[in-house]
């Protein structure tokens, strides 16, 4: 591997390419601040103004959302998984049909999979401008998102009309649907029956870790985070490890697995097939099977990321409880 082929598998956090207009709610009132990232894989956005920093997919997809305070995603429910951790700020996350059936506050480092299933929302409820980081499962992540009605009744009232092919038009841009295209049919009384309340006492225990349990969980080898055997155990497609300091050797190893390692704190030292690069915090980079890479933080101090890698498991839902 050149250090020019390197290169074009990172997508260094100050490069990130927003969009502020990637979902149906971008226009609503407390939600139109939001910023979209498509990192690896075209996850679920709904706007052709949507920059895709790494097209192929490892069986799943890399995004974020960044978020001023006060700021909100509007009540969603996804196929395949949708897991996040705090990169920065403190968010709430919230989840029922109308986002009252339980939440959870999360600190930076801190990783939650949010069941399948469900309708989920999150805000920013920090002082600063906040970064929260996703993995969705399937290389097509799940096919795109499912709003709750409030939702596309909402973004119609500001001028945003979600088509059934999943595609956004703004009316207010002078858009409109097709000949023969229909707007997205709203959920019926019916198919709600079939999204879950559940409470927080359902979600917390089995869907969410925290960033200083897993460091110390990841003294000595890397914590598993999210598989068969993890802490929370899951099957959505990938694998979710945990590595600080000390939790892998600094030799050169392979693996016939994709990679993608996402630092949370400090600096870190990528070797691949003898070209070297430094990570950082937000930084993503996509290492594909077969490659040697060996990795140690840079410098003194703390020292967190998390790495996935793609499993054989197909990308499904979960299950809340």
């Amino acid at each position: 591997m050149t250090p020019q082929e390197l290169d074009a598998r990172i997508v260094r956090y100050g490069d990130l390419v927003p969009c502020k207009t990637a979902f149906i709610d971008a226009h609503t009132p407390g939600s139109d601040q939001k910023e979209n990232f498509t990192i690896i894989g075209g996850g679920v956005s709904e706007s052709p103004d949507q920059h895709v920093h790494i097209k192929d997919t490892p069986g799943f997809n890399i995004g974020a959302a960044g978020q001023p305070p006060k700021c909100r995603n509007s009540l969603h429910s996804h196929r395949t998984a949708e897991v996040f951790f705090v990169l920065k700020g403190r968010w709430r996350f919230f989840w029922g049909r109308w986002g009252t059936a339980g939440e959870v506050v999360l600190e930076e480092g801190d990783i939650f999979n949010i069941p399948t299933g469900i309708f989920r929302g999150f805000e920013n409820i920090g002082t600063d401008y906040g970064m929260i980081m996703a993995i969705l499962g399937g290389d097509d992540a799940g096919g795109g998102v499912i709003w709750a009605p409030q939702v596309i009744e909402d973004a119609r009232d500001h001028g945003l009309v979600l088509a059934e092919t999943g595609r956004l038009y703004d009316t207010k841009k002078g858009e409109a649907l097709p000949d023969g295209v229909s707007p997205m049919p709203l959920l019926t009384d019916e198919d709600l029956k079939a999204y879950p309340e559940p409470a927080a006492a359902d979600v917390i225990p089995g869907f969410v870790a925290r960033y200083w349990d897993l460091m110390a969980l990841a003294a000595g080898e890397p914590a598993r985070v999210i598989g068969p055997d993890a802490v929370l155990k899951d099957r959505p497609g990938f694998e979710v490890d945990f590595i600080t300091r000390g939790s892998i050797p600094e030799d050169a190893t392979t693996t016939d697995r994709h990679e993608v390692l996402m630092p949370v704190r400090g600096h870190w030292k990528l070797t691949v097939d003898g070209v070297a690069t430094v990570l950082n915090p937000g930084d993503t980079c996509a290492v594909p099977p077969g490659s040697a890479r060996a990795l140690a933080p840079a410098m003194t101090g703390e020292a967190s990321l998390y790495r996935i890698r793609n499993t054989d498991d197909p990308a499904g839902a979960t299950k809340a409880g």
